[in-house]
């Protein structure tokens, strides 16, 4: 994984999914980390799916167009028991990868397991464990609802994670 090197930068977490997509912006300088914002896209059942994936495109695009990250960071499609469910999700994760792109956005993709790690220090921590530590670590007064954007914190944080242990092996 390649670092970027910002004294500031902005990075966006997202958590792919086509009904809920969460996202969460996070601010880093001089080691400080702030929460900008964070929330779920919703895409309504009664819409045809590829206007879903339309509306997420758009409503990211937004976002990165009013918050400015620096880098986007993906959580990665691992299994799933409905194939169908994993097929539409993997669907809005290319929307989301080709937003990024479209947006000349370095991309960064974690696995649940290296988010787990990255934020717990254990890749087999359940969710409440990751969202107890999400809080913890950007000082937060509550867990961050709902799961969707509480994942995507975790997916930012993963990425802040990183960066530091890259910065002290240069």
């Amino acid at each position: 994984m390649k670092s970027i090197t910002f004294s500031k930068f902005t990075i966006l977490g997202v958590d792919p999914g086509f009904a809920t997509t969460g996202f969460a912006f996070i601010s880093e300088s001089n080691k400080v980390q702030k929460v900008i914002d964070y929330g779920v896209i919703e895409t309504s059942s009664k819409e045809q799916f590829p206007e879903r994936l339309k509306y997420i495109h758009q409503a990211l695009t937004k976002l990165i167009k009013k918050y400015k990250p620096d880098a986007i960071c993906v959580e990665q499609l691992y299994f799933a028991k409905n194939v169908k469910t994993a097929l539409n999700v993997g669907q809005a994760r290319g929307v989301i990868l080709l937003t990024a792109i479209l947006n000349k956005l370095p991309l960064f993709e974690f696995t649940p397991l290296q988010v787990k790690q990255a934020v717990c220090g254990y890749g087999q921590a359940d969710k409440c464990q990751v969202q107890n530590m999400v809080k913890i670590l950007l000082k937060l007064k509550s867990i961050p609802k709902p799961d969707d954007a509480a994942d995507a914190l975790a997916i930012a944080l993963t990425y802040l994670q990183a960066k530091s242990f890259l910065d002290k092996t240069k």
